[in-house]
């Protein structure tokens, strides 16, 4: 192995004279600095769990500044099917959990959008699919914005199936959970709400949980995705942008940093029971 030592030449006199010690993960030749610990097999899965820019910078000591992280739509996989909830499959893909999630706002047509998502995940090959999100706008002139938006979130899950969502209860939201829970009760719809509170820039959240998967190829998303303003929003995305459109990318990283709700086909719920007879009277 050649020399990974460099001469430093540091502006701090008592570091004056000290070598700096680089051992990126893959040597110039392209073999693994620890073989046995980290085998190129391995290298190369945790190269597609934190994506090309962290990967460069954390472990072949390479550093891409986040200012050049982009999003690019057109790595993005669409697909036409639905979901099927006896094979708990997605076409071909085994789904393992699903998540839906609200990042809410007033809803009016000037203020920063009320966005609601829902993502299916294939954790065993690490997959997303954005299956549906829905910009919810309410007239200005709407006495109960709140419970209007409230009824279509309602309305989302439902047309989805679904009965577990997290809504971000920083600021506006803080009051929705009661809300939302009390219209249900009259609708006799069954919800349960997870309350999330998010204290991370918005910039880094939506770079660390998005970029990623996206940037391996790990991101579908439904053909109906593309008459959203999602893909436009990924389009113009900077992680130093100022007043940027980004609602709809902020609701999919907090439905990608929250737990899964597991989901299991009909088939693998179901036990054969076989009952003891080898019994005497």
């Amino acid at each position: 192995m050649q020399s990974v030592h460099q001469n430093f030449q540091f502006s701090t006199p008592f570091l004056k004279g000290y070598k700096q010690l680089r051992i990126p993960i893959i040597d110039a030749d392209g073999m693994p600095a620890w073989p046995k610990l980290f085998p190129l097999e391995k290298i190369e899965d945790l190269r597609e769990i934190v994506g090309p820019r962290h990967f460069s910078s954390q472990m072949m000591l390479e550093y891409i500044n986040e200012e050049k992280a982009r999003l690019d739509p057109g790595a993005l996989h669409f697909y036409e099917y639905d979901f099927d909830y006896k094979s708990a499959k997605l076409g071909d893909n085994l789904i393992t959990g699903y998540a839906c999630y609200w990042d809410p706002s007033g809803g009016g047509f000037n203020s920063d959008g009320s966005v609601c998502i829902m993502i299916y995940r294939d954790d065993k090959n690490r997959k997303v699919f954005i299956h549906d999100i829905k910009y919810l706008t309410v007239s200005e002139n709407n006495l109960h914005p709140l419970a209007t938006q409230c009824e279509s979130v309602l309305d989302f899950m439902q047309s989805h199936n679904q009965h577990k969502i997290a809504i971000e209860v920083n600021g506006i939201g803080n009051a929705l959970p009661e809300i939302l829970r009390e219209i249900a009760d009259k609708r006799n719809q069954n919800v349960i709400v997870q309350k999330i509170v998010n204290h991370q820039r918005k910039e880094t959240r939506i770079l660390d949980s998005v970029e990623p998967i996206l940037t391996t190829g790990r991101m579908f998303a439904h053909e109906r995705i593309k008459s959203t303003l999602l893909l436009s929003e990924m389009l113009g995305w900077s992680p130093v942008g100022v007043n940027q459109n980004d609602d709809g990318l902020d609701a999919l990283a907090g439905s990608l940093r929250i737990q899964p709700v597991p989901i299991r086909s009909m088939s693998a719920q179901l036990q054969q029971i076989k009952a003891k007879t080898d019994f005497k009277i």
